[in-house]
């Protein structure tokens, strides 16, 4: 694959073509999608006009335009080449990314890449590469930002992987059952029945990484722990990948003990949202609380994201702009 410029398009001025040539056909069928769906992504998003001719696609426009184009074209034929599915998903990241220095880690293209046991997964824009870069190399990291940005399902990534390579022996999830409060008793069925409503979406996370039969038998052999953050405290949590989510709805003393539990051997993933606290009106958040106290020490990671981190619907994303724009809600 190779990338050639061609002489100038009369009546452009300034502009030239640029030629990305591809080697298998059957890939560039699916580069470009039905009906050239993902072209048209792509010239509507950066302002370049492609045109497909035979084993190759032609760029038009202003220099800069087609570089970041070429850019996005190459890494997402890395993607087909490598045997990885393309969605627009993987669209948005790329473009998000061709303007980014990311750091090696385990893919030709320079991209992180996190291997689980039913896919392989990459993050989707530059704050997402450096907070699993961090997952991977601290002990201890916060993932602080709105929701639908990949917090928790990074880390749940990573801690998969770590898992099954042997890094640690076992994953423990956990999140405040806020919601609950004493009406927990009321609820139907044992225990199990009672907190698993409050912990599905790690659940659902889990189920994205491990085949089900997996997952169910690394949960009855307790390698794979989902409790709520009231049944942490007492345990020293060691050689294991720890992870709490929606830790804005964790109280100061919570947030204290939880990251007390840090054993030999083990990591930790704190995720949550400030804009979503649901302690009861005059409560401190244990997250807002330990942002402030921990934020000096070198040893631990803080990350943030914003509305452009967003991987679910594009809509999310202007929701949650449209939500910070306004007054505080009382």
């Amino acid at each position: 694959m190779g990338i050639d410029a061609l002489s100038p398009v009369p009546d452009q001025p300034g502009a030239s073509e640029t030629r990305v040539e591809f080697a298998d056909n059957r890939l560039l069928v699916d580069l470009c999608g039905a009906h050239d769906a993902n072209l048209a992504r792509i010239e509507a998003e950066t302002g370049v006009q492609i045109v497909h001719r035979g084993n190759q696609l032609v760029l038009m426009g202003p220099q800069d335009v087609r570089e970041e184009a070429a850019q996005v074209l190459k890494a997402l034929y890395a993607r087909l080449e490598a045997g990885q599915g393309l969605e627009n998903g993987d669209i948005d990241a790329e473009m998000r990314l061709s303007n980014a220095v990311v750091p090696t880690e385990s893919s030709a293209e320079g991209r992180i890449v996190i291997k689980t046991r039913k896919k392989q997964i990459s993050p989707r824009s530059p704050a997402q590469n450096a907070y699993v870069r961090a997952l991977l190399e601290k002990e201890l990291v916060f993932g602080i930002g709105p929701a639908g940005t990949g917090k928790t399902y990074l880390a749940v990534a990573v801690a998969v992987n770590m898992f099954i390579s042997g890094r640690v022996d076992r994953i423990i999830l956990s999140r405040p059952a806020v919601e609950a409060g004493e009406r927990l008793g009321f609820l139907p069925g044992d225990m199990k029945d009672k907190v698993d409503p409050y912990m599905q979406p790690l659940y659902d996370a889990l189920g994205d990484f491990l085949p089900g039969k997996q997952l169910a038998r690394l949960i009855e052999e307790k390698q794979i722990e989902i409790a709520p953050l009231a049944f942490m405290r007492g345990r020293t949590l060691s050689n294991a990948f720890v992870v709490l989510d929606e830790a804005q709805n964790a109280s100061a003393m919570q947030m204290k003990m939880f990251l007390t539990r840090l054993g030999e051997g083990s990591r930790m993933a704190i995720t949550g949202d400030r804009s979503q606290v649901d302690l009861p009106r005059g409560a401190v958040s244990g997250l807002h609380d330990a942002e402030g106290l921990l934020k000096s020490i070198d040893e631990i990671s803080f990350n943030y994201f914003t509305s452009r981190d967003v991987v679910r619907h594009k809509l999310v994303a202007k929701i949650i702009d449209a939500y910070d724009k306004a007054a505080p809600l009382v």
